[in-house]
């Protein structure tokens, strides 16, 4: 009896959740706007990475942050920085962001913003292998992150994030001398999990693979304007 209680208010969590992303998609949708979801365990470069992206993209982007965590506005500084909005939800003990939380995201840029101006939000959730997948909050695609010193085997052990994934960046690239890993057995076991998903090594401390992500984010975006056109 415990057992059935307990799965069905799972999934009617997932249920309302899933409300709520739609209800966040009609909004980006209506103002033009691109959303990606970034998920990762923590420590595998999500600010980083969004640190270089933004470096790069935002003079041909119109960009906005929300920045998820559980506790402290730290990577959000880091962040504002660039001079681009950025929205600090701290999530306290839950372990990813839903889409109550970014609703509330939302509206804070739009009070403060016109959003029609902005071309991508970017999301950076709360670093952990396994809630964030689950839990929508409106976006156009999810971006996983995958550290080289996480290892070979994480695809197979955590699979719904990479199945889930339209984008896996496996970071740290520059660490590969140091290590021993093979990269191509973990290409291999993510494609067991997600034969569409792109794949692309990068480092954001030496730049390496970078252009190719930012090419994907501009095509995302660019096909994304189309299909509102």
């Amino acid at each position: 009896m415990h057992q059935t209680f307990d799965a069905a208010l799972g999934i009617n969590l997932l249920h309302v959740n899933q409300d709520g992303a739609d209800h966040n998609r009609a909004h980006f949708d209506q103002w033009g706007i691109t959303c990606l979801n970034l998920m990762s365990s923590p420590g595998a470069g999500k600010t980083a990475l969004l640190e270089r992206t933004l470096a790069t993209l935002t003079s041909e982007l119109k960009i906005a942050v929300i920045e998820g965590d559980m506790t402290t506005e730290l990577d959000a500084d880091r962040l504002r920085q660039f001079g681009v909005p950025v929205i600090a939800i701290n999530t306290g003990r839950a372990c990813h962001l839903d889409s109550k939380m970014v609703a509330g995201g939302l509206h804070h840029l739009a009070h403060e913003y016109d959003p029609h101006t902005f071309d991508l939000v970017l999301v950076e959730n709360v670093g952990n292998l396994v809630c964030p997948a689950e839990f929508e909050v409106g976006e156009h695609a999810k971006v996983a992150l995958l550290s080289l010193t996480e290892g070979e085997d994480k695809p197979l052990k955590y699979p719904v994030m990479f199945q889930e994934a339209d984008c896996l960046l496996i970071t740290k690239m520059d660490l590969a001398p140091h290590l021993d890993m093979d990269l191509e057995q973990i290409i291999a076991n993510v494609r067991q999990i997600n034969a569409q998903v792109a794949i692309i090594p990068v480092s954001a401390k030496t730049g390496e693979g970078m252009e190719d992500w930012f090419d994907w984010v501009q095509s995302v975006v660019n096909d994304r304007c189309v299909t509102v056109r």
